[in-house]
């Protein structure tokens, strides 16, 4: 069963990450700010073209919006990462890629995956 409230509730969470307003999204997409309010809340189930024009103007993956469990996860984490760093200068990318690469070196060295939970 799909859960409009929690598709709303993600679309305005990246829409507060943008730095959006409902009124700047819904003159983007085309429609009025009353329907970008329904959406959020789940009162509103929106059209297949009103989705697409959502995720084109929040800059996000469908993926993000819509899977309630994301089976492969990794477009959303590298959409994710990619902004974490976004503000970072090359010293500190430099270190957090250093870090990232020795942690995943321990892990294969262990042997330790989500599968083993």
């Amino acid at each position: 069963m799909i859960d409009y409230k929690d598709i709303g509730a993600r679309i305005r969470a990246v829409r507060l990450a943008r730095k959006m307003t409902q009124e700047q999204l819904a003159e983007a997409v085309g429609v009025g700010t009353t329907h970008i309010s329904h959406i959020e809340t789940g009162n509103s189930i929106p059209s297949l073209q009103v989705m697409i024009d959502i995720i084109n103007t929040l800059g996000c993956s469908a993926d993000e919006l819509l899977c309630i469990e994301i089976r492969e996860a990794r477009p959303a984490y590298n959409n994710w990462i990619s902004e974490l760093v976004a503000d970072c200068n090359g010293q500190e990318i430099k270190l957090i890629t250093d870090m990232v690469v020795a942690l995943k070196a321990s892990l294969r060295r262990l042997k330790i995956s989500a599968n083993e939970s």
